[in-house]
C-alpha cells in the first residue's frame, strides 16, 4: 500500500452520497481525504476489524466478500466505477467492519476519517439522508441476493444475478443487454455459492435455451431473460 497526497481534483462529485453539495463544501472535503493505492490482491479492509474511515474508489476494482469457517469465499459486491464506496456503515454504527474488500487489480481510493466524515454531516445534515437512501438501496440489493441464495437453484441463481449485472451495467443493444466484460466464471461463481465448473454448465444451459449469447468476455443477456421477474 502505498499512500499518496490527497483526493484526485472531482472525484467526490460523482459520489452520489455527496450529490447536490455546493463546490466549497466539496472543495473542503476533498482537502480532508488522503489517498492511497493498493496492488491486485492486497486487503483493504477486513471483516470486524474497526471501521474508522470511508472509502471512495478513484481507479481500478475491488470486491466485498465474506468467508465462510471453510475459507469459502462469497463475493457481495464488486465496485470499478471512480466514485463507489463503500465503508459507510461503521461510520455510523460503530460497528466493526461487516466484510473484507480486496484489490482484484492495482487500485487508488480516497478515504475519508470517521472524524472528519462526521464533522461533514453535522455541517450537511442533508448528506445523512443520503446515505441512508444509499444504506437502504444496498439492504434492499441484499435482501435480494440472500432470497435468491435460499430459494433458486443454480441456473435461477445464474440467470438472476446476469440479469442484475446487464440492467446495471451492460449496454443496450436491439437483442438485449450486452456485458463487454463480463466477470470471470470464478468470480460468478462466488457470487451465487456454488463452483466454477457448475457455472460453465449453467451458462451452457443458458446459451442453448438462447437466454444469453457468449463472445469471448462479452456476454449478451436477450430480452427474455431481463423480462423475467
Amino acid at each position: 500500500m502505498a499512500v499518496l497526497p490527497r483526493a484526485p481534483p472531482g472525484l467526490l462529485r460523482s459520489v452520489s452520497i455527496f450529490a447536490g453539495l455546493d463546490e466549497a463544501a466539496l472543495a473542503g472535503l476533498e482537502r480532508l481525504a488522503s489517498r492511497r493505492s493498493y496492488a491486485e490482491g492486497e486487503v483493504i479492509v477486513s471483516e470486524a476489524e474497526p471501521g474508522d474511515a470511508l472509502y471512495v474508489l478513484a481507479r481500478g476494482k475491488v470486491k466485498v466478500v465474506l468467508y465462510g469457517v471453510s475459507g469459502r469465499e462469497v463475493i457481495l459486491s464488486i465496485f470499478k466505477e471512480p466514485g463507489d464506496f463503500f465503508g459507510e456503515m461503521s461510520l455510523l454504527d460503530g460497528e466493526p467492519r461487516s466484510a473484507t474488500v480486496t484489490a482484484m487489480e492495482p487500485s487508488s481510493l480516497a478515504i475519508l476519517s470517521r472524524v472528519d466524515f462526521q464533522a461533514h454531516l453535522a455541517r450537511h445534515p442533508g448528506v445523512a439522508v443520503q446515505v441512508m437512501t444509499e444504506l437502504c438501496r444496498r439492504l434492499r440489493r441484499a435482501d435480494a441476493v440472500i432470497g435468491d441464495l435460499a430459494l433458486l437453484d443454480v441456473l435461477g441463481r445464474l440467470a438472476a444475478r446476469l440479469r442484475d449485472l446487464a440492467l446495471a451495467e451492460g449496454e443496450p443493444e436491439e437483442e438485449g443487454r450486452v456485458l463487454r466484460q463480463r466477470p470471470s466464471q470464478s468470480e460468478i461463481a462466488a457470487m451465487i455459492g456454488t463452483s466454477r465448473e457448475t457455472v460453465s454448465r449453467a451458462l451452457s444451459e443458458l446459451a442453448r435455451r438462447g437466454d444469453v449469447v457468449l463472445t469471448g468476455k462479452r456476454l449478451l443477456v436477450r430480452h427474455r431473460l431481463l423480462r423475467r421477474a
